[in-house]
């Protein structure tokens, strides 16, 4: 295994549908997609097995300088290469459409645009189903259309291009293409037995432009309802973006991240699946998409949280598949190498039946917030929002894993009791505000109780600061979310000197690491970016935005030429780490930048206007000039396959 073939996480783009995602690398190779949903098993891998997990690459054949950028106000990739001879552009998207929540087309479409002069382009589809362990049969079946089928999984796969088996289990093309002409390469999912039925459909190549020109409206409606203060930054429109591409559609669900394994240290064991549906990230960004004014995703995942407890919140787990699955049984793929030999490669996630008492504070803060808005809860999902208040209650006292979830005996964790706290006081808010049946006198008592609980052992009362769990002196970055659900202001004395001693005692290379105490895993992990927008935005809400403007533009630093962030970030490789692109971290990001430019410390935007991206597109179907937005990376040699 040679892990200098593997390009760096930052090299990759997203693009997907509201159901399913691929990363695309910068020599227009697409090595990660999971089809027809963001669990599926990977139809094309080479991310995490460079030899056996499959790919999707257009390349050029001659050296030459690559640009990338999105299309403004969409998810639309274009890539730009430049070599003596021509120039042309590969553009990726997923197509959507109105009604693809329930009927999307699940086809990925890729177009090759000649600019100028001519050039020579290779194209390569390998498919490798079930995480690389199936080659499938091609076969063709129209003059323009292969299939592919092996397992429970079938691919159809047609365009413009030349395509002709190599071998039995792959396809390639030679592309030559000038300036002012385009090529189409489109592969769909179609379950085995309707591929032979979807073939006459796939031989009328016309609709693709279509797709294209659909699709780009999609995600500019989508994005022309986000309002937020100019002063923010088009960064602000592009997480958004990304965020709404880590939601299910059919469902309400949002992932953590598009993919599984992807490392917190390169080589390392840290290495989960983030294909599911967090409660804590999901309340996050349901929160912050809210606060750009997107009020359904806020009730889709609402009633996906209910649905998957089946009201009960005795059952509430703190992750669910995307469909509402409960069952996210954790297993090691042995036969993949991992990315850079980062082994074990994971499917499915064992935190799932840990116990994180933070679960019950973010569901009733979700209904809080909702309730801010002018919505009232409807009587049987107040039963449930009473349970939670009861289970909240009933083990507050336990140690937990917390935030982090961690792999070692479980802590009193103050963060985790402060949501306990949330919990029972956004319960008390709520049938105060709407007169709901609750047992308003126990619950102001357990209230108490839990906060003289924290402020007694929750607190080092030499330093005066806020610590990671009962008894400990240690610092957790998760206490700076203790404002957000109003247990303290963000200006309490405690509260300005635990952000003092986390920027003190928990800084490295300018950006903030989650804790530095052991967690039951080997060592070794990067900084957590969205930690560091954390700090930021507690010490703007405090009036120090020199400092918050200072971590703010580090952190912002660490994201790729494309503004995507992973999970965490190497400060001696410079590299990013983790799971990519990941949700937490761009949401985080929104709240810092909103922050900085005038949201203040209740999540509502000050100063509202329509968002501004930059650049600029052409009403009609063509893409038209966007050389001057794309980033000029290195340059590309064909032999090789790296810059």
């Amino acid at each position: 295994m040679d892990r200098k073939r593997y390009p760096p996480i930052a090299d990759y783009a997203l693009i997907g549908d509201c159901h399913s995602a691929a990363l695309v690398s910068r020599s227009g190779s697409i090595d990660w997609c999971c089809l027809p949903r963001f669990d599926s098993p990977s139809c094309f891998g080479r991310l995490l097995d460079w030899r056996h997990g499959g790919y999707f690459e257009v390349a050029p054949r001659a050296q030459c300088r690559v640009r990338r950028a999105y299309l403004p106000d969409s998810l639309i990739l274009v890539t730009t290469f430049t070599c003596r001879a021509g120039e042309a552009r590969l553009i990726d998207f997923f197509a959507m459409r109105t009604g693809g929540r329930i009927h999307p087309r699940r086809e990925l479409v890729r177009i090759i645009e000649g600019v100028r002069g001519r050039m020579r382009l290779a194209v390569r589809i390998v498919p490798r189903f079930d995480y690389g362990e199936v080659r499938p049969w091609i076969r063709r079946d129209g003059p323009a259309t292969f299939i592919a089928a092996g397992g429970n999984t079938g691919l159809l796969m047609f365009g413009d291009a030349a395509l002709e088996p190599d071998g039995a289990h792959d396809l390639r093309a030679e592309v030559q293409i000038a300036s002012g002409e385009r090529v189409h390469l489109a592969l769909q999912y179609v379950a085995p037995e309707d591929l032979h039925a979807a073939t006459a459909r796939a031989e009328d190549r016309s609709h693709l432009a279509a797709h294209y020109e659909e699709t780009l409206r999609w995600w500019r409606d989508w994005a022309s309802k986000l309002v937020y203060p100019k002063s923010a930054g088009a960064g602000v429109a592009r997480s958004a973006i990304v965020l709404k591409a880590l939601t299910y559609a059919p469902t309400g669900a949002i992932i953590a991240a598009p993919t599984t394994s992807l490392p917190e240290q390169a080589g390392g064991a840290r290495n989960w699946d983030y294909r599911f549906s967090w409660i804590r990230d999901s309340v996050f960004t349901v929160h912050t998409l809210s606060g750009l004014g997107l009020g359904a995703e806020a009730d889709g995942f609402r009633r996906f949280i209910q649905r998957s407890a089946a009201g009960n919140a005795e059952d509430l787990q703190v992750l669910y598949a995307v469909d509402g699955r409960r069952r996210t049984v954790e297993i090691e793929l042995d036969h993949l190498d991992g990315w850079r030999g980062s082994r074990p490669v994971r499917f499915g996630n064992g935190a799932a039946r840990q116990y994180q008492a933070d679960m019950f504070g973010l569901v009733l803060e979700l209904s809080w917030r909702w309730s801010e808005r002018g919505r009232p809860e409807a009587e049987d999902y107040w039963l449930f929002l009473r349970g939670i208040v009861e289970a909240a209650i009933a083990k507050w006292h336990l140690p937990d894993r917390g935030i982090w979830e961690i792999r070692s005996r479980p802590r009193h964790f103050v963060h985790s009791k402060v949501m306990c706290w949330a919990a029972v006081n956004r319960g008390i808010a709520l049938a105060e505000r709407y007169a709901l049946p609750a047992p308003l006198g126990r619950w102001r008592q357990a209230r108490a109780e839990i906060r003289r609980a924290v402020e007694s052992r929750g607190i080092d009362r030499t330093r005066g600061n806020f610590v990671e769990s009962f008894g400990s002196t240690a610092l957790d970055a998760a206490l700076l979310l203790i404002p957000s659900v109003d247990f303290v202001p963000y200006d309490d004395e405690r509260m300005l000197r635990t952000a003092d001693a986390i920027h003190r005692e928990l800084r490295q290379d300018g950006l903030i690491l989650r804790y530095r105490t052991a967690d039951g895993l080997p060592k070794g992990e990067g900084v957590f970016l969205a930690c560091t927008f954390w700090l930021a935005e507690c010490l703007a809400h405090q009036g120090r935005r020199e400092r918050a403007r200072e971590l703010f533009e580090r952190a912002s630093a660490c994201s790729n030429d494309l503004g995507l962030f992973a999970e965490e970030f190497d400060v001696r490789a410079k590299q990013l780490l983790g799971n990519f692109p990941q949700g937490l971290t761009h949401l985080a990001y929104v709240s810092a930048a909103l922050a900085l430019n005038g949201r203040p410390p209740d999540g509502r935007t000050s100063g509202p206007g329509p968002a501004q991206a930059s650049g600029s597109l052409d009403s009609g179907g063509t893409i038209g000039e966007i050389n001057a937005s794309c980033t000029v990376l290195d340059a590309w040699t064909p032999s090789t396959g790296k810059f």
